[in-house]
C-alpha cells in the first residue's frame, strides 16, 4: 500500500505498514485523502537527521488524526480526542534512510499524548536514538534523490527552511481501509498554503537574473510609483496609480494672441469639445502659450493628435500631444482668479479623470456651504444663524464699551486736576494785574514828556 508526495523538490513513493501499523496507516491514508497534507511545508529539516512535515500551522504543535477532525467539522456532542495511542513496534527501528515515523506528541497535564498528523522521514542511517520513542509506519520506496536534494537545503537556527519545501498534492495509490463515518472528499486540492509563512516561496528563486533591459523596465516601475506615493503624500495627485484621460489633448507654442474661441473653431471640425481653455497667468491674465483641449470621445482626440500636429496658427507652428496632467478639477485647468469657472457650470463627474471616483471631503456639503457662505461647512447639521447673531451683537456691544472707555481716559488725560486750575487762574490775574502796571506806567511817561515839550 503506496502513496505518493509531490513535493516542490521532486516526487517520493512511501511504501506503510499496514499489517503491523494499521491504526496509523489508516489515520494516514484518511488524511491524504481529504487533503489534509496538501500544502504543508517540511518545518523541521535536520541535516542527516530527518525532515518533520504534517502540521498545517508549520510550528510543530498543530494537527490532530482524523478522527477528531471529523469530530470537529461535524460539530458532534461526543468529540474525539486529538491525539490517539501509538503503534510501536520493535522489530521497526530507523536504521536506514528513508524511514518515515509518526512523530508522537509529549503528554502535557491536561490532556494525553499521542499520534495526530505530524511525521518525519529520516535523512540519515543508523538513528537508533528514535527507536521505541516515535512510530514507523512506512519507507521510502522511491525519491531519494529528492531525499538528499531535502537534506542539502538552508536552514535557519531553528531548522527552518529559507525557501519553503512544500507537498504540492498526494495521491493514494492503494487505500484497503474503509472511510470513517462522515468523511468526506473534497471536491477540489486547496489552493493556498494553510501557514502564515513569509519565507521564499517554493515556485520563487531568488537567485535568478532577468535580462539587462527587463531589470531597467522594472526598477523604472518601481521608481515611478515610489515618486506617484511621494506626490500623492505631498498632494499634488489625488492618488498614486491615477492615470491622465485619454480625451484631452495638450496644445503647446501657441501665439499669446490666440484666445480660447480660436482653439475650439479650429479643432471642432473632429468632434465634440467638452472644454477649451487657453492657461493664462493668474496676476496679469496674459496667455501663457498653451491650452488643453478636452474632446467627448477618445477617438477624436485621436484623429486631432494626427492631423493637427505642426499646423500653423496665427502665424505659429503648434505641437499637439496627449495631456499627462491629472490636475483638472472642477472643470478648470489652472488656478486663474481672473477667469476661474462660470457660475452655474456643471462641475463633471468623478475625480482626477475617472468617474468612478469621487472628491475626499473634510467637512459635509464643504462646496455648498464654501458657495453659499464663504467659509467652512461643519460636521454637524446644526442651524447657526441665531448664534452668529448673538456673537455679533455682543461683539458690537463690547466695541462700544471699549470706545467709551478709551474716550473717557482721553478727556482725563487732557483736562487738568482743579488745583492746577486755580493756580493757573492766580497766575494770569498777576499777569493781568503786571500788564495794567506797564500801561499805566507807559501813560504817565507819554503826559511827563508832553509837559516837557509845551514848556
Amino acid at each position: 500500500m503506496s502513496v505518493l508526495f509531490e513535493t516542490s523538490l521532486g516526487d517520493i513513493v512511501i511504501d506503510l505498514e499496514v499489517d503491523v501499523c494499521p491504526k496509523i496507516c489508516e489515520n494516514f491514508l484518511k488524511l491524504c485523502k481529504v487533503y489534509y497534507y496538501n500544502l504543508n511545508a517540511f518545518f523541521n529539516v535536520s541535516k542527516d537527521f530527518l525532515a518533520q512535515a504534517g502540521d498545517p500551522t508549520a510550528t510543530g504543535t498543530g494537527g490532530e488524526s482524523i478522527w477528531s477532525l471529523l469530530a470537529n467539522e461535524t460539530s458532534s456532542n461526543s468529540p474525539a480526542p486529538r491525539y490517539f495511542p501509538p503503534e510501536i513496534v520493535p522489530r521497526l527501528k530507523h536504521t536506514h534512510r528513508g524511514t518515515v515515523s509518526m512523530a508522537v506528541a509529549p503528554a502535557l497535564e491536561d490532556r494525553k499524548g499521542g499520534c495526530g498528523s505530524q511525521f518525519f522521514i529520516t535523512l540519515g542511517n543508523n538513528i537508533d536514538y528514535l527507536d521505541g520513542k516515535h512510530a514507523v509506519f512506512g519507507h521510502v520506496v522511491e525519491g531519494l534523490d529528492t531525499l538528499d536534494k531535502l537534506n542539502e537545503v538552508f536552514t535557519d537556527q531553528d531548522g527552518r527552511p529559507f525557501k519553503d519545501i512544500r507537498i504540492r498534492h498526494v495521491v493514494i495509490l492503494d487505500d484497503p481501509f474503509p472511510d470513517p463515518p462522515g468523511l468526506v472528499k473534497p471536491p477540489a486540492s486547496p489552493t493556498r498554503p494553510p501557514d502564515k509563512s513569509t519565507r521564499i516561496a517554493e515556485d520563487e528563486d531568488p537567485l535568478a537574473t532577468l535580462p539587462e533591459e527587463e531589470e531597467e523596465r522594472l526598477r523604472r516601475e518601481k521608481a515611478a510609483a515610489a515618486s506617484a506615493l511621494t506626490l500623492e503624500m505631498v498632494g499634488d495627485l489625488p492618488f498614486a496609480n491615477v492615470r491622465p484621460p485619454e480625451n484631452v489633448l495638450f496644445v503647446c507654442k501657441l501665439n499669446a494672441v490666440t484666445r480660447d474661441e480660436d482653439l475650439e473653431l479650429i479643432f471642432s471640425r473632429f468632434g465634440t469639445i467638452m472644454s477649451c481653455q487657453v492657461i493664462r497667468d493668474k496676476r496679469t491674465g496674459d496667455s501663457l502659450q498653451y491650452a488643453f483641449i478636452e474632446f467627448d470621445k477618445r477617438e477624436d482626440a485621436e484623429q486631432a493628435y494626427f492631423k493637427m500636429q505642426n499646423v500653423l496658427v496665427d502665424d505659429r507652428r503648434i505641437w499637439v500631444d496627449f495631456s499627462q496632467s491629472v490636475a483638472r478639477l472642477n472643470n478648470s485647468w489652472s488656478n486663474d482668479i481672473t477667469r476661474g469657472p462660470k457660475r452655474g457650470a456643471k462641475v463633471a463627474p468623478g475625480f482626477g479623470g475617472r468617474d468612478d471616483l469621487e472628491r475626499t471631503r473634510r467637512y459635509r456639503d464643504e462646496e455648498q456651504l464654501s458657495r453659499h457662505s464663504g467659509g467652512y461647512g461643519m460636521v454637524f447639521d446644526v442651524p447657526s444663524d441665531r448664534g452668529s447673531e448673538r456673537r455679533r451683537k455682543r461683539s458690537r456691544s463690547r466695541d462700544r464699551e471699549v470706545d467709551s472707555s478709551r474716550e473717557h481716559r482721553r478727556k482725563r488725560s487732557m483736562s487738568p486736576p482743579p488745583a492746577m486750575r486755580q493756580s493757573e487762574s492766580g497766575r494770569d490775574r498777576n499777569r493781568e494785574h503786571d500788564r495794567e502796571k506797564r500801561r499805566t506806567r507807559s501813560r504817565s511817561r507819554e503826559r511827563r514828556s508832553g509837559r516837557d515839550g509845551r514848556q
